[in-house]
This record gives structure tokens, C-alpha cells and sequence, in this order.
């Protein structure tokens, strides 16, 4: 968002500045129900108590579920991921690949990839003491091509050669199949706003939308969306 607000105004120079503080979704929320901001950011679907707000889908964030590229094992199901991560699956023999102890790693707590994984895939399911916690999803990607016995998850923009993504429930991760809602790792990223937009918000809202603002976010390896989807 801050790189958008920037680049919205070197586009629009006699536009209002656009101010950009973080804080996470709950805090967005609450901002644009209390109207302390013209747009709430949340990386997230709203909840039962936001039902107040409207909001607008400016993208996806896609997780890929990473492996060495060595390692045998090209699919998972969403329950033995799950199960990895929680201490219940611990040797890659169990799962069909050469046998050895996995080394699972994942982001830290507060982390949005983490959040989103815990609901995604977690679903309650507490992390296992013994996964190594980085703060980057570069940290992630980094140990994962470097150790045959790692597992991660990353935005599935920081794909590489280096790493391999596993297929997720007999669906491989690609934009594709985020755009049409087979992959199932996917979370939004809303903009939520209280009642009417004012000219000022919509135009930025807009800019956000337009084929420049969605270009700034598939570079930055999230799922476009076009300017009629919302929610």
C-alpha cells in the first residue's frame, strides 16, 4: 500500500497525499468502522463483527508449500501438511520420499504468511515446538534450497528455481489456479471503507484497480484482481 501511495502520487502530483499506516487487518477494520481512516487494510475476509463494512478485493496472496527440488515427494494433501507441521509426520519415508527426519520451518508468530497458514492449513492446530521460525520469507526460501530435508511456505511470488512447490490437494500452485479458485492456499487483500466513499478515496481505490496499480502488485508476486472484483 505504501508503495502504491507513493506511486499514486507521482502519477496525480495535485491529488491528495495518501497516507499509509500499518497496524494489521483487526486494526484496519476498526479504523474504517470508526472512520478514523477512509480505507481499512486487511489481509483477510472480513468477520462477522466488520459485516458493517463493505470492501473490495485489490488482490491474492498465494502460500506455496516448498521443498528442496531433490526431495521425491511432488504432492501433498492439505492434512499431511498439516501434519508435518505439527510434529505428527516427522520422516519424508512416511509420505513416499526418501527416508529422513523433516525439518519443518515456518514464519514467525504475528507473521501475515504465518496467520494465513494457521487458518489455512493449521486450522487450530498448533505449530511443533521443533519448527525452525524465521522472520522473511527469503530466510524461508533460503534454508529450504539449501537443506533436502526442509519444508516450507512462501508467497508463491518468491518461487524459484531453488525450490520446488508441492501440489496441494492434487492442484499445483500457480497463478491460474488461484485466479479460479482450484488452489486452495489463497488469501485477499481488502480494502474495507464505512458507508460512502468520498471522490478522494475512490479515485485512489481506482488507481489501485487500474492496470498500473495491479502491475505494482503482480510485481511484488500477489494475485491481480481486476476492477470489477470485489466483495
Amino acid at each position: 500500500a505504501e508503495m502504491l501511495a507513493e506511486e499514486y502520487v507521482k502519477v496525480y502530483p495535485d491529488r491528495p497525499a495518501v497516507n499509509v499506516q500499518g497496524g494489521g487487518s483487526s486494526a484496519g477494520a476498526r479504523a474504517a468502522l470508526s472512520k478514523t481512516a477512509q480505507i481499512g487494510m486487511l489481509s483477510r475476509s472480513l468477520s462477522f463483527s466488520e459485516g458493517d463494512l463493505s470492501s473490495i478485493r485489490i488482490a491474492q496472496d498465494a502460500i506455496a508449500v516448498i521443498v528442496h527440488p531433490s526431495n521425491r515427494v511432488l504432492e501433498m494433501t492439505a492434512a499431511e501438511i498439516a501434519e508435518i507441521f505439527s510434529g505428527t509426520i516427522t520422516d519424508w519415508g512416511e509420505l513416499g520420499g526418501t527416508p529422513g527426519r523433516i525439518n519443518p520451518i515456518s514464519r514467525e508468530e504475528g507473521s501475515g504468511t504465518r496467520g494465513a497458514f494457521d487458518e489455512l492449513i493449521m486450522k487450530g492446530t498448533e505449530v511443533a515446538p521443533r519448527a525452525i521460525v524465521q522472520d522473511s520469507n527469503g530466510a524461508v526460501r533460503e534454508i529450504v534450497a539449501q537443506d533436502r530435508l526442509s519444508i516450507g511456505y512462501i508467497s508463491l511470488g518468491l518461487v524459484d528455481g531453488r525450490v520446488k512447490a508441492v501440489v496441494v490437494d492434487g492442484v499445483s500452485a500457480t497463478l491460474e489456479n488461484c485466479r479460479t479458485g482450484e488452489y486452495m492456499l489463497v488469501r485477499p487483500f481488502l480494502f474495507a471503507y464505512s458507508g460512502e466513499m468520498d471522490r478522494d478515496t475512490q479515485d485512489f481505490v481506482d488507481y489501485v484497480l487500474s492496470a498500473e496499480g495491479q502491475e505494482i502488485l503482480s510485481e511484488e508476486g500477489l494475485v491481480a484482481e481486476s476492477p470489477s472484483s470485489s466483495d
